[in-house]
């Protein structure tokens, strides 16, 4: 990786952590966020980044898995969407504008759940070890993911403008191989919804309305 890249990641990084805080002091998100939809929508991220802690330490679930990699793949560009546009000088302070879009934010953060709603729907129909006990596991996500689908929907009617990806993997392989590759990006999932959470504590302080 170029200096450069890797100095500006570093950066958004550090603004990132910087702004973890909020998560744990900010008030609820307030209506008005997305057409006022999104007034539940901090309880239940939430409540999804514990789901999928629980998840991710299941020894059922993922039985002999053995890995802290983490793969997100998702297209969203929810890291920069979810941040305020930034000015960095040579010593990596950053200034923050009025360009922040929380339309923008909210739709990046609705296309990460529905390309991981499609993840783990295609997961729960593969060569499972123990499919009575991992379906239910995953659809108590699914069902959290599509209760925020709907309470965030940018549309008046709570619909779901934002297709699933298409892009979900194949589940191809055995189920040991399928399982690891499920929780690495379990866990690249998990580093993206802690993401969200710091994103929705910004929103919810209004700092970029000032």
């Amino acid at each position: 990786m170029a200096f450069g890249n890797f100095y500006s990641a570093s950066c958004l990084i550090l603004l990132l952590l910087s702004l973890s805080w909020r998560t744990s002091t900010a008030l609820p998100v307030r209506t008005g966020l997305s057409g006022e939809k999104c007034a539940d929508s901090s309880l239940l991220f939430e409540k999804l980044l514990q789901n999928i802690t629980a998840l991710l330490n299941d020894t059922e679930l993922f039985h002999r898995i053995d890995t802290d990699a983490a793969v997100v793949i998702s297209q969203a560009e929810t890291v920069l969407a979810c941040v305020p546009t930034l000015t960095q000088n040579s010593t990596c302070m950053m200034q923050r504008n009025s360009t922040f879009s929380e339309s923008e934010c909210l739709g990046n953060i609705m296309k990460d759940l529905a390309y991981y709603s499609a993840v783990i729907q295609s997961y729960t129909n593969s060569n499972l070890r123990l499919p009575e006990t991992e379906v239910p596991l995953l659809n108590s996500t699914l069902e959290i993911i599509r209760s925020l689908r709907k309470s965030c929907s940018l549309m008046p009617n709570g619909e779901n403008n934002i297709p699933e990806d298409v892009g979900a993997p194949k589940w191809e392989n055995s189920s040991y191989e399928n399982r690891q590759q499920m929780f690495k990006m379990m866990k690249g999932f998990q580093v993206r919804t802690i993401t969200i959470n710091r994103a929705l504590g910004y929103i919810s302080s209004g700092d970029h309305r000032k």
